[in-house]
């Protein structure tokens, strides 16, 4: 069973499609990079509800912060070169120094700050591989939720009213409670 954060690298370690994706992302050589949501999100979840099949995601989310390089044409360039290394994957790349710019709001102050104010918690967390090619993981709401099958809002997303229905829009377009039945989602209102 998963219980703490070394059970969710080693579980994304084992898995050995995870791992390309990882190593495909991580040539790209971009500066504070991960690959988050739910591509951990699913995996975690899959493993939960004892899934043989895995669940595939509608994008794999890779996010990097570099301030110097804003322009929106290079994340789809960057989505090109993942997708010639690794043809099928949905590959969406984003460059959270100009995100706060689209969700507008103040600027994040890196990828893990940004991961911090995505939605839900179980959504806030992230993958990538380190220089000896180790799974380092982060979790700025904690893996609490996510391990208990709890979808909620992150603290930035209890904040004000207008993401408060932000939260609950998604929640109720993702519709996770259909594809993993035991998870417990919990609304602001």
């Amino acid at each position: 069973m998963l219980k703490t954060e070394q059970d969710v690298i080693d579980l994304i370690a084992e898995d050995d499609r995870m791992m390309e994706m990882l190593r495909a992302a991580k040539k790209l050589d971009l500066p504070d990079w991960w690959i988050c949501a739910g591509f951990v999100r699913a995996k975690i979840w899959d493993t939960l509800h004892h899934f043989e099949k895995r669940t595939e995601t509608p994008d794999v989310d890779v996010i990097y912060f570099d301030p110097a390089q804003v322009d929106e044409r290079t994340e789809k360039d960057l989505e090109e070169k993942l997708n010639r290394m690794l043809p099928g994957v949905p590959w969406s790349v984003k460059n959270e120094a100009r995100m706060h710019m689209v969700n507008d709001i103040e600027p994040y102050e890196s990828s893990v700050d940004a991961i911090s104010k995505f939605p839900e918690t179980a959504t806030a967390l992230g993958v990538k591989l380190d220089d000896e090619e180790n799974v380092v993981l982060t979790a700025p709401c904690g893996l609490e939720d996510v391990l208990n099958l709890e979808v909620k809002p992150t603290p930035f997303f209890t904040g004000t009213e207008a993401r408060a229905a932000i939260y609950e829009e998604r929640i109720g377009k993702k519709d996770w409670k259909s594809i993993w039945p035991k998870i417990t989602v919990h609304h602001i209102w």
